[in-house]
């Protein structure tokens, strides 16, 4: 007779997902989980495996769930610039007010941290640099054939700092910083690439 569960593992999923994006692997013991679900050890061993596996698990929920969604709306959007400037006032946004404010991206973070060490991590978080750098190497591009970007601006190469630009606003929203300077940096990066207006 086949084990009958009775959670669901999807919520006990997106739990971990949320102790794991606030504090990170290293810091986010077993009991912590078992004490935010509710669940025993066993229950979350014999679904998850491991506190590896549960973390592989939550980051890639994270990923498909919450950047991958963003990267393929940029990607598609066709306005070019406006929608790299919207895509990254939605990211300041997300990062600095609601729920998930002082959080970073779960994704960031784990670059940062002791779990970047798991080879499976590594090849997880190169797969999510390579979806925001071509979503904003698409946009880029549109931009690029809107006229909008100025004489000599590459976009892939563009796209490789505007994604670092997007690590840079991740990591100084978790450290606190305002929203008004993280917008400034950015309005400031966006301007440096645009035509400028005609006279």
């Amino acid at each position: 007779m086949p084990d009958v569960k009775h959670f669901d593992p999807d919520a006990a999923l997106d739990t971990a997902l949320r102790l794991f994006w606030r504090q990170g692997m290293a810091t986010t013991g077993i009991q912590d989980i078992v004490t935010a679900t509710g669940l025993n050890r066993s229950s979350l061993y014999a679904t998850f495996g491991g506190k590896r596996e549960l973390y592989l698990a939550a980051l890639n929920r994270y990923v498909e769930l919450r950047s991958r969604p963003k990267y393929r709306r940029l990607a598609e959007d066709g306005r070019g610039l406006p929608a790299v400037a919207d895509f990254f006032e939605g990211l300041i946004a997300a990062r600095c007010a609601g729920e998930y404010a002082g959080w970073g991206c779960m994704a960031v973070n784990a670059q940062a941290g002791a779990e970047y060490g798991d080879f499976e991590v590594r090849a997880l978080l190169e797969r999510h640099h390579q979806d925001l750098r071509d979503a904003l190497r698409a946009a880029l591009v549109v931009a690029e054939e809107r006229g909008q970007l100025a004489p000599g601006v590459d976009p892939g190469a563009t796209a490789d700092v505007l994604a670092l630009l997007a690590y840079g606003v991740n990591l100084r929203s978790r450290a606190g910083a305002d929203a008004r300077a993280l917008r400034a940096t950015v309005a400031s990066a966006l301007d440096s690439i645009g035509r400028p207006p005609a006279a």
